[in-house]
């Protein structure tokens, strides 16, 4: 065996997307090698260009995705990280919204600080042992869930082959040519204008996925799915948005989501049945037109099962955000009640079903949280 590099990523470098083109063409070439690959790539700019245009009119576009570029993203709104994120053919490097001091509106602003202050206290009343700059960060993480998913705040890295990104550019602009004007497609119909003007010139006329009838994956375009559980499960549930951002990662797992017809917020647990209960829930809705990242929307997942064993084991663990750890664990109590006629699948989910994930067969945690194995899924915060 032979293994030679024939193309890579060079920081600093933006390949021209002619080159990008060039580069698909000679792809193409090797389904149909009549001879060597030196031959194919030392061939006529001409006859590879031909190749490329043919695949293109053909729809044969997965040689375009060979060619690949890393786009960095700064100030660009968490929906249109998330809708990127969904589509499961991408490498992000994303700058964390849990932990960061966000810049919103006025409005926003307002509310997000005085949280922050509120989480901080009832926080250290819970936790007196956790110090200062603990306390902070989980105020400030509970605070987001004020801030707007159109806020301009993320910074991140997206690493994208040539023909997905050219999908991505068309799917922004079927969106915004075709989806009903509604409050939230009015905002995001202005993100994708903005996401448009700022793309570089990498687009080729005809690289797009309209003969084959897709569009982005984010949005559910069924009302309902039927649920099930076994080697395969379906589950649908509300999340915030923040969740959901932190679901997607597992891009094994296929997500979709549809919008309440009635807004309904997340409460975060250490406020739930007190008087602040109350008093976030009005200052929350009082951000509606915002569509903060605490907003509930429908959720649903599928996957096989030996992917969901794989999301317990990053999910369930005291370090994870707290609504995904607990929106896990009532999805695997959900498959356990389901099959438990069924024991080969019943005795494969149980050893995940004991506590966090350092209760696990064979897991050896590298860096214990605070709470341990038991008192990570009792947690409040």
């Amino acid at each position: 065996m032979n293994i030679k590099v024939i193309g890579s990523t060079k920081v600093g470098y933006s390949l021209p997307k002619e080159e990008a083109v060039d580069f698909s063409g000679k792809s193409a070439g090797i389904c149909y090698l009549p001879d060597t690959l030196d031959t194919l790539f030392s061939e006529s700019k001409e006859k590879t260009e031909r190749r490329a245009n043919g695949n293109i009119k053909s729809g044969h576009h997965s040689v375009f995705g060979h060619p690949t570029y890393n786009l960095s993203f700064e100030e660009i709104p968490k929906i249109l990280a998330m809708i990127l994120n969904n589509e499961k053919m991408y490498n992000t490097s994303e700058k964390s919204a849990r932990y960061t001091v966000m810049k919103p509106s006025e409005e926003e602003k307002e509310l997000y600080e005085k949280w922050t202050k509120k989480y901080m206290e009832v926080i250290s009343k819970k936790y007196p042992e956790f110090e200062e700059k603990r306390v902070k960060k989980l105020a400030q993480e509970n605070a987001r869930y004020l801030i707007s998913i159109f806020t301009p705040a993320t910074v991140m890295e997206y690493t994208v082959n040539f023909g997905q990104l050219n999908y991505i550019i068309n799917w922004a602009k079927d969106y915004i040519e075709f989806e009903e004007d509604n409050n939230f497609s009015v905002k995001l119909k202005k993100v994708f204008k903005e996401f448009l003007e700022a793309m570089p010139d990498l687009e080729i006329e005809g690289l797009d996925s309209r003969i084959k009838g897709r569009s982005f994956s984010l949005f559910a375009k069924r009302e309902n799915r039927e649920e099930e559980f076994g080697e395969n499960y379906c589950t649908t549930y509300l999340a915030s948005f923040a969740q959901f951002a932190q679901a997607q990662r597992h891009r094994t797992i296929s997500y979709e989501i549809s919008l309440l017809d009635e807004p309904k917020y997340y409460i975060p647990p250490i406020i739930r049945g007190t008087e602040l209960e109350k008093e976030w829930l009005s200052d929350i809705s009082s951000l509606e037109e915002f569509f903060p990242q605490g907003m509930l929307v429908k959720v649903n997942e599928r996957g096989t099962i030996e992917n969901f064993v794989l999301k317990c084991m990053e999910r369930l663990c005291g370090a994870a955000q707290l609504e995904i750890m607990e929106q896990t664990n009532e999805i695997m109590k959900k498959y356990l009640e389901n099959v438990k006629d069924k024991p080969e699948l019943y005795n494969y989910l149980l050893p995940y079903s004991k506590g966090a994930r350092c209760t696990f067969p064979g897991w050896k945690c590298n860096s214990p949280c605070i709470f341990g194995g038991k008192k990570a899924m009792d947690r409040v915060i």
